[in-house]
């Protein structure tokens, strides 16, 4: 029923049409679309006689998500040990194949566990696992005064306020910074609403998607932002942990994610102005 909401013209459809389409009887949509109201996912108004029923507006991005996830994937070995040589020959010199290989298996196994990623797992993994094993590479020479600058930025889901603070900062700061992300309770994607509202003041977002938050990430880290996640993240000496109290826009209207993105904005161009 969600679906055929979602795919109707103007995005709404009445019982009778539902009813139809799923060749039910009227009783039994209007019972289940009652349901789906009293649940907060669809919303009905009143046209006349007739009664229009629709996905919420602050639902919507939820419903799709949920529609969308495919059932769990799993990679093949053969996959694996590819991406274990590509990293091999990557890192040549820095790490050993068998470091190498305990990153990428466990960096599987962390995203394998999240079943909307499925479609990408393979991707997603290999590029998951360089991040973590660059950053080991960068927290192993934390000391050295002419690598660039390390900067994380955590959050609950690694969906919406870390992602916009990143994509802005990276923008800005080019190769100047080494600009992370994580997440204490990571989310399948970035929200939709995040990546329009980045679109909209011309900041791309990339490939970036949301990921857990690994100890390596923070030990590189010159500067810790976390947003809303409490006490996720370790502690190490020599290094600068700022909390941002940003509003989370998960759910939030159009509006309120460009107040955010703002919001956000401002603290980054402070953040970059103090790094020097």
């Amino acid at each position: 029923m969600l679906r055929l909401l979602l795919a109707a013209p103007d995005g709404r459809a009445t019982v009778t049409e539902l009813a139809r389409a799923l060749n039910l009887r009227q009783p039994t949509v209007s019972h289940h679309m009652r349901l789906l109201r009293e649940a907060g996912l669809v919303e009905a108004t009143r046209d006349g006689r007739r009664t229009w029923y629709a996905v919420a507006g602050l639902e919507r991005e939820r419903v799709v998500e949920l529609l969308e996830v495919p059932a769990p994937a799993r990679v093949s070995g053969q996959v694996l040990q590819r991406i274990i040589g590509d990293l091999a020959q990557r890192f040549d010199g820095v790490f050993s194949r068998g470091t190498i290989e305990r990153y990428v298996l466990e960096s599987y196994d962390l995203l394998a566990e999240r079943a909307g990623i499925s479609q990408r797992l393979p991707s997603l993994t290999a590029r998951f696992a360089a991040e973590r094993l660059a950053a080991l590479a960068a927290a192993e020479r934390h000391d050295d005064v002419d690598r660039p600058l390390e900067v994380l930025f955590v959050c609950v889901q690694n969906a919406g306020r870390s992602q916009l603070a990143a994509a802005i900062l990276r923008q800005l700061a080019g190769d100047r910074v080494v600009v992370r992300t994580a997440g204490s309770a990571p989310a399948d994607a970035v929200r939709a609403s995040v990546v329009a509202a980045l679109d909209e003041i011309g900041v791309p977002l990339g490939g970036e998607f949301p990921k857990p938050l690994t100890d390596e990430a923070v030990r590189a880290a010159d500067v810790v932002v976390t947003m809303g996640c409490g006490d996720a993240c370790p502690v190490y000496p020599g290094r600068r942990y700022l909390d941002w109290p940003v509003d989370d826009p998960v759910g939030r209207p159009m509006e309120e994610v460009r107040r955010i993105r703002d919001d956000v904005d401002a603290r980054v161009r402070e953040l970059l102005a103090s790094l020097g």
